[in-house]
């Protein structure tokens, strides 16, 4: 699951200091869920303080203290990873971050042959209204890991390959997604650290994976 801007950043970071990452919905129970399972739950990026410093910013998680377990509750990223993780496949969280690493271990894991296809879900946004909304982020995001699937036994399906077209036809993914509306809106909120971090490819090699019910590194 590819969410740039920001869950799966978010995750990224997280697991890659030791942090057990719990999705949750965006709702009024995840303070609950977060004190029933001893855990410490994100705020929303706006809603960080010095005395409670986690949020859903990349950047809020990055200079954090250390805390071993944290609910994540995210408006789609993280409500899309309970989703899929409640049908009992695999499922792991992919940014430009880890790109190259996800699709590395998914080869490696024997995943992408008929048999055992791999689904790689761009989550992208929803207007207030709750339309769906276009995020180029999260299309080029799935397209860089589709990028080192191509050799994968199963092929691509046509969704993937137009996906992966968008991917070739960008001389640089990271300067695109800090060109996007969503990157803007970041910006314009004071954001841009979660921008620069989301942006970085490949900078990390861990690959969170849901196993019950929290992400870790995937061995």
């Amino acid at each position: 699951m590819v969410d740039v801007l920001s869950f799966t950043t978010s995750v990224s970071i997280a697991v890659s200091r030791g942090t057990r990452v719990y999705p949750f919905p965006w709702d009024t129970q995840a303070a609950e869920y977060a004190r029933r399972i001893g855990a410490t739950v994100a705020a929303a990026r706006r809603g960080a303080t010095p005395q409670h410093p986690w949020s859903l910013s990349p950047a809020a998680l990055a200079g954090a203290p250390f805390v071993s377990d944290l609910v994540l509750p995210s408006p789609n990223g993280s409500a899309i990873c309970s989703a899929a993780g409640s049908t009992g496949v695999p499922v792991v969280a992919g940014c430009l971050r880890n790109a190259r690493a996800v699709s590395r271990w998914l080869l490696a894991q024997g995943y992408g042959t008929p048999d055992r296809p791999i689904g790689v879900i761009a989550a992208g946004e929803r207007w207030p209204n709750a339309t769906l909304r276009p995020s180029v982020e999260d299309l080029l995001g799935a397209a860089t890991i589709l990028d080192g699937l191509v050799n994968a036994a199963g092929g691509l399906s046509i969704e993937a390959a137009v996906a992966l077209a968008s991917y070739s036809g960008v001389p640089d993914i990271s300067a695109a997604v800090r060109g996007s509306v969503s990157a803007g809106e970041l910006r314009d909120m004071g954001f841009a650290a979660d921008v620069d971090l989301a942006a970085q490819r490949d900078v990390s090699d861990v690959v969170p994976i849901l196993r019950n019910d929290s992400f870790i590194p995937a061995f």
